[in-house]
């Protein structure tokens, strides 16, 4: 497999990892009375979240494999590019959702912050594997090559806590139903605790399944 097939395969394991997180988040969601009363209004919305998301994220680990052929990893430039070049994806997402009874107005101002953090990040731990898999034999291979289990599982979990983090400051811009209106930081700020816990169990799941174990990827 080439370098750009090792992109696409990362980035392809960093699909299903959102999946994972956003479905453990939906169920969390479910038994918790507030939210699970918001749940019929935003459930959808969630599942076109988790594909903006996935793109943006391909978008971030291609960048790194272009990086890694040019023999550096991206500067600050080229990851504030990244950032401008999610907000084409953010707005073809807000277009999908516009005949929706809830909307979005995204406010970059507090977006933007933890958004390049999280671009940062992901970029650097896409590039750090990338790396290794030249020399490696698969991705769980590469992963182990770049990684301690220990600090993988940090990894994860501090990119996914970095995802809920963005989900906050886009969650209190969303315009809900009159009825659910009064709800909506109660639902925001509930969303994002959901959302910490599920990243907290799924990295250590997931560096256990990659480091310890063999067996069915967790749901």
């Amino acid at each position: 497999m080439d370098r750009a097939g090792r992109a696409r395969a990362l980035a392809t394991a960093n699909g299903k990892i959102l999946e994972s997180f956003s479905r453990r988040t939906v169920r969390r969601m479910r038994a918790v009375l507030p939210l699970r009363i918001a749940l019929p209004h935003i459930e959808t919305i969630l599942a076109l979240n988790v594909d903006k998301e996935v793109q943006k994220d391909a978008l971030v680990i291609r960048c790194s494999a272009d990086a890694l052929a040019a023999g550096s990893p991206p500067g600050p430039d080229r990851l504030l590019q990244l950032f401008e070049e999610t907000k084409a994806i953010e707005r073809a997402f807000l277009g999908r959702i516009g005949s929706f009874p809830v909307g979005i107005v995204i406010r970059y101002d507090e977006v933007g912050p933890v958004r390049m953090r999280r671009i940062a990040q992901l970029s650097s731990m896409a590039y750090r594997i990338l790396d290794a898999w030249d020399d490696a034999s698969g991705l769980r291979a590469a992963l182990r090559a770049s990684y301690t289990q220990p600090e993988f599982e940090r990894e994860l979990r501090d990119i996914l806590q970095l995802y809920a983090l963005e989900t906050n400051a886009v969650s209190h811009a969303v315009r809900l139903p009159a009825l659910l209106a009064p709800l909506r930081r109660r639902l925001a700020d509930g969303v994002t605790d959901m959302m910490n816990e599920s990243a907290l169990g799924l990295a250590r799941d997931l560096s256990g399944l990659a480091y310890r174990r063999a067996g069915v990827e967790p749901a």
